[in-house]
């Protein structure tokens, strides 16, 4: 990766960032980032040891394979709830942009893809029409309580990984899922690209939850036209350990998953989905 290439692309006068730092290692780029505690700030690491997902997950990046970084950004005042699901939907609509695909988005912060399945040789093959999700991308939102309140977005996106690299079998990449299908091929996917595209797709729909209730609706809709989870009967395990099970059927205004049991509508706001049957095929 180039760093004065990607400076010269996202920040002004070109772009919307003011610092991008390049690390060819580092702990974690999101710790790294509330250091900074500047808006629009941006760390990428080529190789992440120690990574921070929700829940205190930790994970490791494989260098060079897929893009790892973190974006500091003002936080809305209002809708702060919807700010790790307009995040997924910046890099949906990037990975769009890029390589004709169109993910679906997981409550609260995931973005999958289709899966192409592989032939009896091990080649891989044109997906079949209900292809399983994959997930190809992961964020996590830390929020900096400051005079002026940032965001910090943490992005771990899957794009150069085969099989062997990725840690479990539901996880996927650009690369695996193009197969044949993108607008482009595995091989000509750019890291670079991938990464301007989230970027400023990033700092628009961050942005945006800051407008008024009906102009920030647009993106409330884009939003719950591409989460798959919408429709779906899903399992939700809560921070607590305790799960609720039924028809996710609807996201609210703060950005909570609203699940039907068949006796009561639970208001979600936090907590791990699986979906135990999908509302529709998958994209």
């Amino acid at each position: 990766m180039d760093p004065a290439r990607l400076i010269a692309a996202v920040c002004s006068p070109a772009g919307r960032y003011a610092v991008v730092e390049v690390h060819e290692r580092l702990g974690s780029t999101n710790s790294r980032a509330v250091s900074i505690a500047q808006p629009y700030a941006v760390v990428v690491a080529e190789v992440q040891t120690a990574g921070r997902g929700r829940l205190d997950r930790t994970w490791e990046s494989p260098a060079g394979l897929g893009l790892t970084f973190s974006a500091l950004l003002p936080a809305p005042t209002s809708a702060p709830g919807w700010v790790p699901l307009v995040a997924g939907l910046a890099v949906a609509e990037a990975i769009t942009a890029v390589t004709g695909l169109r993910p679906a988005l997981k409550w609260p912060n995931d973005v999958l893809i289709g899966q192409p399945q592989p032939a009896v040789d091990g080649s891989p093959v044109a997906p079949a029409p209900v292809a399983p999700l994959g997930k190809v991308c992961g964020i996590l939102c830390e929020y900096l309580p400051l005079a002026h309140p940032l965001v910090v977005v943490g992005i771990g996106l899957n794009v150069h990984q085969q099989r062997p690299d990725l840690p479990v079998p539901t996880a996927t990449s650009l690369a695996l899922a193009c197969g044949g299908r993108g607008a482009v091929t595995a091989q000509e996917i750019d890291r670079e690209t991938v990464l301007v595209e989230v970027l400023d797709r990033l700092a628009q729909r961050v942005a945006q939850l800051g407008l008024p209730p009906p102009e920030r609706e647009a993106t409330y809709t884009a939003y719950r036209q591409q989460c798959a989870t919408l429709g779906s009967l899903v399992t939700v395990t809560l921070p607590d350990g305790s799960a609720v099970t039924g028809t996710a059927v609807a996201v609210d205004a703060d950005g909570a998953l609203l699940v039907d049991d068949g006796w009561q509508v639970h208001t979600l706001r936090a907590g791990d989905v699986t979906h135990v049957r999908p509302a529709r095929d998958p994209i």
